[in-house]
């Protein structure tokens, strides 16, 4: 059997559980693997997890200046000599542009590493979608990417999100959340088919469980509608009515709903609310205005109306909450218009998945204090076009 399907074989039918067991077996048999270990990016995007029965056995390592975090911010393999003429691979887990971790093989010689690494990249990447598959049947992966414990609202808005990152020929998303063990009210969520594109970009009203369960209820009668096949501004009327039937007004929820045609680059938006979108076109930062509407749930029987844009190959456009907007500096002074466009200038070069992190430090430099006093969420979108 060839050793590649081999592999293959061996994650498809092991327990979900038992997918690292599975890797080593089969990488030591058929690639004279010394050590095989996988790590988790945990939830902040700061440290790889290591993935163990707990309580851990091996310390995390940095997901920026170590060479596994090399591999998982470059998405490319890294290999570094280890003592003994071994040679360390760290090869991206990665999944549709949904980056999990990395798994760092241990091969005698160098030699031996160069005739293996195309075949070691493609198990990788086998076994991340098997660690999605077995994230439904086992707790083992979603417990090694947390270094801290999340709080209870954390916990269901992490459950609530599609992915943190996700690329395809037309486009390439990331977002993060932050403080990402004690998230309350902000969200996204994306959905694509073969002609469209789907984002939802929300800011919840409210702490702690209270924001947790409105913005829980939001998403989930937007998806609702969506999945039945219902017009966009029409996805907005049925949340917004969903939240006011609960809160009769006392709660809602903003919102940013946009509906991007691959083909063509036309966008349908639905602006309900706080979350800002800036530009960055030909090298200029600018903020994109749109006719604002009442979030979900304040009123009865709201009536959306949608706008229309247009993205070109080669934007990037950032979404962004008023928690990060509207975040003031020891001194009062707001985040706003102009330290957001030198964050965006400062990470041009950064690919997608990886900007609203290094957005997010900005930010705490900024606030001049770790720990934010109300969630921020940023989301990149860099188009690509057909």
């Amino acid at each position: 059997m060839n050793r590649f399907v081999a592999a293959e074989r061996a994650l498809r039918t092991a327990a979900p559980h038992e997918l690292l067991d599975a890797v080593r077996r089969v990488l030591a048999e058929r690639y004279a693997a010394k050590s095989v270990e996988l790590f988790m990016a945990d939830y902040g995007l700061t440290v790889l997890q290591p993935v163990s029965v707990l309580p851990h056995t091996m310390e995390p390592v940095s997901a920026h200046s170590s060479p596994a975090g090399r591999a998982f911010g470059a998405q490319e393999p890294f290999v570094e000599t280890a003592p003994g003429d071994l040679a360390r691979v760290h090869l991206p887990v990665t999944v549709r542009g949904d980056r999990l971790g990395v798994l760092s093989v241990t091969l005698p010689g160098r030699e031996h590493v160069e005739d293996t690494l195309a075949e070691l990249t493609d198990i990788a990447q086998v076994l991340a979608h098997e660690v999605v598959v077995a994230e439904r049947d086992t707790d083992l992966y979603m417990q090694a990417r947390r270094k801290d414990r999340l709080t209870l609202a954390a916990e269901m808005q992490w459950q609530l999100l599609p992915g943190r990152s996700c690329a395809r020929p037309e486009y390439e998303l990331g977002a993060q959340l932050e403080p990402a063990y004690a998230i309350f009210g902000d969200n996204f969520d994306w959905s694509a088919t073969a002609d469209h594109l789907m984002l939802y970009v929300s800011n919840g009203m409210g702490e702690g469980i209270e924001a947790s369960l409105l913005t829980n209820l939001a998403i989930n009668a937007l998806r609702n509608a969506r999945r039945a096949g219902i017009p966009l501004a029409d996805q907005a009327a049925l949340g917004d009515q969903a939240v006011y039937a609960h809160y009769r007004g006392e709660r809602y929820l903003s919102v940013l709903m946009l509906e991007f045609e691959l083909a063509t680059g036309r966008v349908s938006v639905v602006d309900a609310g706080s979350p800002q979108m800036l530009r960055l076109r030909g090298g200029t930062v600018e903020r994109v205005l749109l006719d604002a509407q009442l979030p979900l749930g304040m009123f009865e029987e709201t009536d959306y109306v949608i706008q229309e844009s247009h993205v070109e190959p080669g934007d990037r456009l950032i979404f962004v909450s008023d928690g990060v907007y509207s975040v003031a500096s020891p001194r009062g002074e707001a985040y706003g218009d102009a330290a957001l466009a030198g964050a965006i200038q400062a990470t041009r070069l950064l690919p997608a998945a990886e900007v609203p992190r290094a957005i997010l430090r900005e930010l705490t430099g900024h606030r001049g204090q770790s720990v934010p006093e109300d969630d921020a969420l940023v989301v990149c979108l860099d188009w690509l076009g057909r």
